[in-house]
């Protein structure tokens, strides 16, 4: 470090003052702050309609074979699901289609036009965005990116379908491979910490992930309201309540009988 001036130099006029770093110069109070850069594939970041419209892509690849590739309607139903997303979106055709174009334009996707069909289809393209993913880091990439940050443990349930993992460890060095890619990380992993309780992971392909927002994933939902307290009375209240009913009903049984 240089100082521009001497001890003895009055300090009513200083002169500019400038700090200077030798080159493996560490500032012994600061706190590190580790930045990876970003995998090239995820250069620009996506959408939120652009990754669920991937996502289901993939996930529709491997859960209905027979009908991949998408049409644009199924797409659609596919990306507005009520189960097994997060959020749950109500997109539509327009910006689905917007989606497609984003997608397409990156080459995270491309259409189909079958000879014969009457309609074109979507296909996803990750394993050229990203050659050489094992199955199981595709299954966790597909989850992650339908339904947000999770933990180890519900990627590993909810994962179940796409590819099964025997345990925890497993899930867990599959997470850790695609952190430590050689060309970047794809997800990252969220410490315990502004409301989690323990550690989860997040997608990086809406770009960096800020973990004092991430709660949702891991937040205990509050228990239910306890029961409103019953009535001791309930049965003779019911049984009142039955004979008035009676009573109204011969009383109009008699003045029909009377109009007749």
């Amino acid at each position: 470090m240089h100082l521009p001036f001497s001890p003895t130099e009055s300090l009513l006029h200083p002169t500019p003052f400038t700090l200077t770093l030798e080159p493996n110069h560490l500032l012994r109070h600061q706190i590190p702050i580790v930045m990876s850069d970003p995998h090239p594939a995820l250069i620009p970041p996506l959408s939120l309609a652009q990754t669920r419209v991937l996502s289901c892509l993939l996930e529709k690849e491997t859960l209905v074979p027979d009908t991949y590739p998408l049409t644009l309607n199924s797409l659609i139903t596919a990306c507005n699901q009520s189960t097994n997303r997060d959020p749950v979106t109500h997109f539509s055709e327009s910006e689905v289609l917007a989606a497609l174009d984003g997608l397409r334009e990156h080459q995270w996707a491309f259409q189909l036009s079958q000879a014969g069909a009457r309609v074109p289809k979507f296909k996803h393209n990750l394993s050229h965005k990203i050659p050489d993913l094992s199955p199981a880091s595709r299954a966790l990439l597909t989850i992650l990116l339908l339904r947000g940050p999770q933990t180890s443990g519900e990627l590993r349930q909810r994962c179940e379908r796409l590819h099964e993992f025997p345990d925890l460890t497993s899930v867990e060095s599959e997470l850790d491979a695609l952190q430590s890619l050689a060309a970047g990380p794809l997800v990252v992993c969220l410490p315990p910490g502004s409301g989690r309780r323990v550690a989860c992971y997040a997608h990086l392909f809406s770009g960096p992930v800020d973990p004092d927002v991430i709660t949702g994933a891991v937040i205990v939902a509050p228990p239910p309201p306890p029961p409103p307290a019953i009535d001791p009375n309930w049965q003779t209240q019911i049984e009142n309540q039955i004979a008035a009913l009676q009573a109204e009903l011969r009383d109009l049984k008699s003045l029909l009988g009377i109009l007749q």
